[in-house]
């Protein structure tokens, strides 16, 4: 696999998922209510700990993309140049 198709795949990692975030983050912010009715069905949550648990999985799933799609593109693209 040459660094062209490695930083290619990356590229579309990074846009896949920066993708699914945006879908997250605007879906919580537009139906939190929805979100939080299904959730708390499903789990024993109280709103604030439903809040946090969201903010949570934001924040760490923002700083996964980064570092494990982001930041190997960023290298592989400074090699191309």
């Amino acid at each position: 696999m040459d660094i062209f198709l490695r930083s290619s795949f990356l590229k579309w990692c990074c846009i896949i998922n920066f993708s699914c975030l945006v879908f997250s983050s605007l879906a919580i912010s537009m139906m939190p209510g929805a979100i939080y009715r299904v959730h708390s069905q499903l789990f024993n949550l109280t709103r604030q700990s439903f809040n946090t648990q969201v903010y949570q999985f934001l924040g760490i799933y923002k700083v996964l993309i980064l570092i494990f799609n982001f930041a190997p593109f960023l290298a592989l693209w400074a090699i191309q140049t």
